[in-house]
């Protein structure tokens, strides 16, 4: 993976392992390497001839599909830029347009699976080009001899502009060098000694980061590679989890989520006719993980041959393209019991046993990835780190780290210290050599000058049988009646938790989700709101969204 640009690494790969494919079951298709490469040789002499050139940002508007490599390649062969474009029906076109001025993207290519969509996008976009993927596909695979190698291609040119979440703030636009892309690849083969025996598979959007780059990786690996779409593991986690044990794969990633999902299909004496024995990398990462989590999945998979070594807690985001910290291959989740009162009111991890009273547990995500510094730092103060369990920013640099953001302007905004660090926005401190991660720095809760992290509030209800799914925020609401004269309303503690139970029990049940948060933070004043199943704001890739929430219900939402 030593090649200056994604499509050169891909013609090195195909060659010594042409044979390998990249299935993809909901279409039937299998892609084998080979054939990548040179569709995507194609593709790209037909893209040129539409006019894309080296420079150009081409939107893709994609589901889980072969469509999306092959544009991908092909596009890297020019000298473009991928913006895969994420589909959120609850947002619809304003987010689309936005994303598209933001990034001055004048030309949209849409999958032959979204094709029907092709009237009603072009409606929405006036005055962009909607390319549909099937006519470029179908002319580009014809003649072998008009084809575009890209041997020319600067490793620094963008190839991928990513957008965030958007879970703390508006999506931004993380550009990404080839360089950025392979150093971040070569970091994830190095940190789970990837090899062609293995065997990769993702249900995860390819316009996720972790769906793309994780699959990247697997392909430029030379690892054979299955790509399910989201909803095949969203509406049935059980028969995702049988396929992937029947089909003898080696690695997966999903966020923590996910695993819990995979608990609540499987009934637990249904639990030992999977064979997970052979996985041997279970990524979980891009949103917080739970120390519950991990281990009601380690006791419900036992049966099954799970080996809790095998679980890889990491961290990562966009802005490093996607990995920062692994923990040790083959050694299991660690988990560090710390005051709670003392990490939020002083930022010290002060250790305490697990049956204290207080005692919060926050997993280890391990130590720097190849080619990666870390530090952590005051946000506030002159950027220099901190020492042992002390919480501050999370600070990157390296070579996967972006130069920075695009701007409603087109211009840079470059979250970066004086001194050149990337600024994370996280919260974080090190221990025994690794970081843990404790939450967001602007979703801190202050209430009436104390100091709450969300996910404490939320950790002492999530786990109720009478929250759907975990879901459930917490956030500070400030009243606004007569604000003004009062020079700022009062403040109030507000839990917004989703659940199935009927209207009926809602008062008993606010009750004791109340009692719980009492009970673990000693916390009083607390409003509690139910609200039915899957209506908390997520992204598009299901992380909860707390400051969106908070804006609906300040707005009656």
């Amino acid at each position: 993976m030593d090649e200056p640009t994604l499509h050169t690494a891909l013609d090195r790969i195909a060659a010594r392992h042409g044979d390998v494919t990249v299935d993809f079951p909901a279409d039937k298709v299998a892609l084998s390497l080979t054939g990548l490469g040179a569709r995507s040789r194609r593709i790209a002499a037909h893209l040129r001839d539409l006019g894309v050139g080296e420079g150009d940002r081409i939107g893709v508007l994609s589901t889980n599909e072969p469509d999306f490599l092959l544009i991908l390649f092909a596009l890297s062969r020019l000298g473009a830029c991928v913006c895969p474009l994420p589909m959120h029906a609850k947002e619809g076109a304003g987010r689309l347009v936005g994303v598209l001025d933001d990034a001055g993207i004048k030309d949209v290519v849409v999958s032959t699976r979204l094709a029907a969509m092709l009237p009603f996008i072009e409606e929405a976009l006036p005055g962009r080009r909607v390319l549909g993927a099937a006519g470029i596909l179908a002319h580009g695979g014809r003649d072998e001899a008009d084809e575009v190698s890209g041997a020319d291609v600067p490793a620094t040119n963008e190839i991928v502009l990513q957008y965030t979440s958007g879970s703390t703030s508006h999506p931004k636009g993380v550009r990404l060098t080839h360089a950025n892309v392979l150093a971040t690849l070569r970091a994830i083969r190095d940190g789970i000694r990837l090899t062609p025996a293995d065997k990769n598979s993702s249900w995860l959007p390819l316009f996720h980061d972790m769906g793309l780059f994780g699959t990247l990786t697997g392909i430029l690996t030379g690892v054979p590679c299955t790509i399910w779409r989201p909803s095949a593991f969203v509406k049935d986690p059980a028969r995702w989890l049988r396929q992937f044990a029947d089909g003898g794969y080696t690695i997966s990633p999903m966020p923590n989520f996910a695993y819990d999902y995979l608990v609540e299909a499987v009934p637990a004496d249904e639990a030992a006719s999977y064979d997970l024995s052979r996985w041997r990398v279970a990524f979980n990462g891009a949103e917080p993980i739970a120390v519950d989590s991990l281990e009601t999945f380690f006791g419900h998979f036992a049966p099954a041959g799970f080996d809790p070594r095998a679980m890889l807690t990491v961290y990562g985001l966009a802005e490093a393209t996607l990995a920062v910290t692994f923990p040790p291959l083959g050694r299991g989740p660690r988990f560090d019991w710390v005051d709670r009162a003392a990490l939020a009111e002083r930022g010290a991890a002060v250790p305490v046993e697990r049956t204290a009273p207080g005692a919060r547990g926050v997993v280890a995500v391990g130590r720097p990835v190849l080619g990666m510094e870390l530090r952590i730092a005051d946000p506030d103060g002159d950027g220099g780190a901190l020492g042992d369990r002390a919480v501050g920013e999370v600070q990157l640099r390296g070579p996967s780290v972006t130069a920075g953001y695009v701007d409603d302007a087109g211009t840079l905004d470059q979250p970066f210290t004086a001194d050149g660090w990337l600024r994370t926005g996280d919260l974080g401190y090190l221990a025994d050599g690794e970081l843990h991660i404790t939450g967001r720095g602007k979703e801190m809760l202050i209430l009436r000058g104390d100091n709450y992290y969300p996910d404490d509030v939320e950790s002492a209800v999530r786990t109720d049988e009478a929250v759907h799914r975990r879901r459930c925020v917490a956030f500070v609401h400030q009243e606004r009646d007569h604000a003004e004269e009062r020079g700022g309303g009062r403040e109030t503690m507000v839990l917004v938790a989703e659940t199935a139970r009927p209207e009926a029990e809602h008062p008993a049940l606010s009750d004791r989700l109340r009692t719980l948060v009492r009970r673990a933070l000693g916390l009083d004043d607390l409003r509690v709101v139910l609200v039915a199943p899957d209506t908390l704001p997520r992204t598009t890739s299901g992380k909860l969204q707390r400051l969106a929430a908070r804006s609906d219900f300040a707005n009656g939402r």
